[in-house]
């Protein structure tokens, strides 16, 4: 039988033998899903080992989901493997030997949903900061972009049309990230509304987001207008703008995205460097963040 197989009989077994509600079938099969996504058709599920298991927790681990994630996914990859070892499709269980990811270790804070709203929602768009704090906010959350990549953002690299954004990541590798509606919008604000009126300095011209000097804006800036909008939020984590960008990637994958095209939308290099990726084509990604994203 193939992957697709085994998980369509699990989804079943999960209904008709545990008798679980519909919400917790679908999270199960998601999980067993996404070690599919990682595994890939070539490597059966009768093939795995524990060490693959171990490098699918990596793999989630540096897309940055947090602890509690990482083991609410291994736990139901655990019961699909119990799944197939009751059912005798496998001999042995690679998950067996594998424990929970530590939940008290330090791991980046992730925010909910709910608390990036609220930081949106604490900026005063009457002022000259406004509107650019809320398109910085938006950017950095429907794009999941590191500060460094922010900061260097260009106009010209801003395909609004076509709903792409050209990001320059580590090594100076561009990769074409979709944007969300709502970051489009209030960039478009900003543009429009108030960087049209600032006295831009030379060489800055085709930086997206300028400081009211009319120059780029530094990473130290971005960090003061992250935490100073936490705090008005009313917010008791210690975050930075990598927050936005682990709560990005952690909200994309337990919506259930496609592993390959949350990687290649952080601009990741592959963890297990024999593994080759394939292609991914744009139209996928921006489904990706249109049906996955909270505010795609």
């Amino acid at each position: 039988m193939t992957w697709l197989d085994d998980i369509k009989n699990f989804k079943n077994y999960l209904k008709l033998e545990r008798g679980l509600s519909g919400n917790s079938v679908e999270s199960y099969v998601r999980d067993a899903e996404k070690l599919f996504q990682f595994c890939g058709e070539t490597k059966h599920v009768s093939s795995l080992k524990d060490e693959d298991i171990h490098n699918f927790l990596v793999f989630l681990n540096d897309l940055g989901l947090s602890a509690t994630s990482q083991a609410r996914i291994l736990s139901g990859i655990k019961a699909f493997f119990e799944f197939l070892f009751i059912e005798k499709l496998i001999i042995a269980d690679p998950t067996e030997l594998i424990s929970s990811p530590r939940i008290t270790r330090k791991l980046p804070e992730t925010l909910h949903l709910h608390e990036i709203e609220a930081m949106m929602a604490s900026i005063d768009l009457s002022t000259h900061e406004g509107p650019r704090n809320k398109a910085i906010i938006e950017v950095m959350y429907s794009c999941g972009l590191r500060v460094s990549e922010l900061i260097n953002l260009k106009i010209s690299d801003c395909l609004f049309q076509e709903g792409f954004i050209r990001v320059v990541g580590k090594g100076n590798k561009m990769r074409l990230v979709p944007i969300g509606n709502e970051a489009i919008k209030y960039s478009k604000i900003y543009l429009h509304q108030v960087r049209i009126q600032l006295d831009i300095q030379q060489g800055h011209e085709d930086y997206l987001f300028l400081n009211r000097r009319g120059k780029a804006l530094s990473r130290v800036m971005v960090f003061i207008i992250i935490k100073d909008l936490a705090e008005k939020a009313g917010i008791h984590k210690s975050i930075s703008p990598h927050t936005l960008r682990h709560s990005f990637a952690t909200h994309l994958v337990e919506g259930g995205a496609d592993l390959r095209a949350v990687q290649e939308m952080l601009g990741h290099e592959s963890i297990i460097t024999t593994e080759i990726y394939t292609h991914l084509d744009r139209a996928f990604l921006q489904q990706t963040l249109k049906e996955f994203h909270p505010r795609g």
